[in-house]
């Protein structure tokens, strides 16, 4: 049995990956950005699910729930599924906050960061990037962000399995009732590289689209960009990977 978080579980990809590992027995914690959309989760909860509650796009929230896992049993996986697709919050919660818990928290064994085929459309740049979110930013740099984060921590932590994965255009809340892609496919790459012993699903710093290695931006594997990336969002949040 694993112990798993996952981000952004109140609905969408994130309930469906957080009830299926549930149903298969791990020790699942699910999180929701308000107590009101937390109240979804009864389902999940009243069964055993863990719960920290807090919006990503607050800092001071990221921290905090952090600081409430440091005093719990380490995890043995993170999903970080939160997003959102526009709007002024889109760099806070799409890979300030995703940062800010891999860097407080003890690394643990796997970790899955949701990006997007959107991130092929991102620009590998870091100068003017408004991290604090007074404008609306860019999705297609969030995911660029994301895959080069979880791309990087591979490379630095070779005992820490981290991946990212395109979950396809699918029809949720974000996605939209005419999204043409599986919703079940969706949420199944996520939940195979948390707790799966297959060798494919213990391979580390891919791009997974459907459960298939893809190659993605170039710039993901750019061990500068890689660096670059890092020591900008260490500044911002004064926070650095260590672990």
């Amino acid at each position: 049995m694993s112990r798993i978080l996952i981000t952004g579980s109140a609905d969408g990809l994130g309930r469906l990956t957080a009830e299926t590992l549930q149903s298969q027995g791990h020790d699942v914690i699910v999180h929701a950005r308000n107590a009101e959309r937390a109240a979804h989760l009864r389902p999940l909860t009243d069964h055993g699910a863990g719960l920290v509650v807090g919006d990503f796009a607050d800092r001071d929230a990221v921290r905090r729930i952090a600081s409430e896992l440091l005093e719990q049993a380490p995890l043995d996986a993170v999903v970080h599924n939160a997003g959102v697709w526009s709007g002024k919050h889109v760099m806070p919660v799409n890979i300030i906050a995703p940062y800010l818990l891999t860097a407080l928290l003890p690394l643990p064994s796997r970790l899955i960061y949701l990006s997007s085929g959107s991130h092929f459309g991102g620009e590998p740049r870091l100068d003017g990037v408004d991290w604090l979110g007074r404008n609306a930013g860019s999705y297609s740099d969030s995911k660029l962000y994301v895959s080069t984060l979880a791309a990087a921590i591979a490379r630095l932590h070779p005992s820490v399995l981290s991946n990212s994965v395109d979950p396809g255009w699918v029809p949720t809340r974000m996605g939209g009732a005419g999204a043409p892609d599986s919703l079940e496919l969706g949420h199944r790459t996520q939940e195979w590289l948390a707790v799966s012993d297959d060798s494919e699903a213990r391979t580390s710093g891919s791009y997974w689209h459907h459960q298939q290695r893809q190659e993605p931006h170039a710039s993901v594997n750019d061990t500068a960009f890689q660096d670059a990336l890092l020591a900008a969002l260490a500044e911002e949040t004064g926070v650095r990977i260590t672990r």
